[in-house]
């Protein structure tokens, strides 16, 4: 499966850590959004705040992890829409504990 790395960076402050990976794939039969993504917010003890993925998008589609609790193939609204939806996300997190990564957007 080649891929070429698109994205990626690892922000860690107030026992929160933000980890993004995105990557543009030709592997359309496992990946057919032809995205590989992980979008991750959670603290330093392992607890997924928000985290959006498509490690298994040929069998199980889009998924959306919550502290609350993960849902299931969820639409994809394409990468852009996915990333800014993850950031908006994570913000409210960022706010809570005055910190967070300096966003391109």
């Amino acid at each position: 499966m080649p891929t070429e790395q698109t994205f990626q960076y690892t922000h860690v402050e107030s026992g929160l850590v933000e980890n993004v990976v995105i990557r543009r794939t030709d592997d359309t039969g496992t990946y057919p959004s032809g995205w590989k993504y992980t979008l991750h917010l959670g603290t330093l003890e392992d607890l997924p705040l928000v985290r959006y993925d498509n490690a298994h998008e040929d069998t199980k589609g889009y998924e959306h992890h919550t502290a609350a609790g993960d849902v299931d193939d969820v639409a994809f609204p394409g990468m852009e829409e996915r990333l800014l939806e993850f950031w908006a996300s994570a913000d409210e997190y960022w706010d809570a504990v005055d910190g967070g990564p300096k966003r391109p957007y």
